[in-house]
C-alpha cells in the first residue's frame, strides 16, 4: 500500500463518527492500515436479525449509527431484550465461534465489520486493540450491573428518566461535549423498544414520559425529538448523580 493510500485510510478513519470510542481508539495509523485489510461495512433495515443466537458468527463489528438491541428467547417461546446497541458499541467475541444473542437493528444501523479469525490474531500482535476491548468490555460489565439496579429497585419513572439519560450521555460523547446543562438529541427507540427493555408496558412509558413533560424534566418535539433543559434535573429523576451513569 502506498503512502497516500495510507494517508486516506488516516483520514477516513479520521472523519468516523465513533472513532474515539471504537475499539480502534488507540490505533496508530499501521495498526489501521492492519484494520483495513480485513474491514468492511454491513448496513441492515430496522427490523432486521443481525445475527441469531447459536448461529456461526464469522465477523466482529462496532455498530457505526443505528441502534440494535440484544435478546434471548428462552425454550417456551418468551423473548427478553437484555441489551442495547448504541454508537461505538462492539458486537461479537473473540474467541466464540457463535452468538450469545440474537442481534437485531431497532433502526436502521449501519456497521463496521472486521474478519474474525484474522482479528483474533491483530488482536495478538497489537496491544492498542485488545487494550481497548479490554476497556469496552469492563464498561459493558459496569453498565450491566447498574442495569440490574435500574430493572431491580427503581420506579417506572426514574426508568425512563435513566433511560433518556444514557442515551443522552451516548450522544454527547460522540459529539465530543460534556452531558451537562441544556441537551438535544433524537431518541433512537420507539416507546414500544422502550417498554420492552424496561420490563414495562407500553401505557406506562407513554404515561410517564407525559408526566416528565408536563413537569418540564424534558421537552419532546413530535415523539423522538427530545430537549433536556437541564440534565442534573433530568439525573435526580432518574435517582442518579452527575459522577455516575452508565455508557458513558
Amino acid at each position: 500500500m502506498s503512502i497516500q493510500d495510507a494517508h486516506n485510510i488516516s483520514l477516513q478513519c479520521g472523519a468516523c463518527p465513533i472513532r474515539h470510542r471504537a475499539v480502534c481508539a488507540r490505533c496508530e495509523t499501521d495498526e489501521l492500515l492492519l484494520l483495513e485489510e480485513i474491514k468492511y461495512y454491513r448496513s441492515f433495515e430496522a427490523g432486521q436479525t443481525v445475527a441469531w443466537a447459536g448461529d456461526k458468527m464469522d465477523f466482529v463489528a462496532s455498530v457505526v449509527s443505528g441502534i440494535a438491541t440484544l435478546t434471548q428467547t428462552m425454550e417456551d417461546g418468551r423473548t427478553q431484550m437484555v441489551g442495547l446497541l448504541l454508537p461505538s458499541d462492539f458486537v461479537g467475541r473473540p474467541g466464540r465461534e457463535t452468538a450469545a444473542y440474537n442481534v437485531t437493528a431497532t433502526t436502521d444501523l449501519l456497521m463496521c465489520c472486521f474478519r474474525k479469525r484474522p482479528f483474533e490474531e491483530m488482536m495478538l500482535r497489537t496491544p492498542h486493540v485488545a487494550q481497548r476491548l479490554l476497556e469496552m468490555t469492563l464498561d459493558e460489565l459496569d453498565a450491566a450491573r447498574e442495569w440490574m439496579l435500574l430493572l431491580g429497585r427503581k420506579t417506572a419513572r426514574e426508568k425512563i428518566a435513566s433511560l433518556v439519560a444514557i442515551i443522552a450521555r451516548r450522544d454527547a460523547s460522540l459529539k465530543l461535549r460534556s452531558p451537562q446543562g441544556r441537551m438535544v438529541f433524537d431518541l433512537p427507540l420507539t416507546r414500544e423498544a422502550m417498554a420492552d427493555y424496561l420490563g414495562l408496558t407500553l401505557e406506562t412509558v407513554s404515561r410517564q414520559i407525559s408526566a416528565l413533560k408536563r413537569d418540564g424534566v424534558i421537552e419532546l418535539q413530535g415523539k423522538r425529538h427530545v430537549t433536556i433543559p437541564d440534565f442534573d434535573l433530568l439525573l435526580t429523576e432518574a435517582g442518579d448523580d452527575n459522577d455516575g451513569g452508565y455508557l458513558i
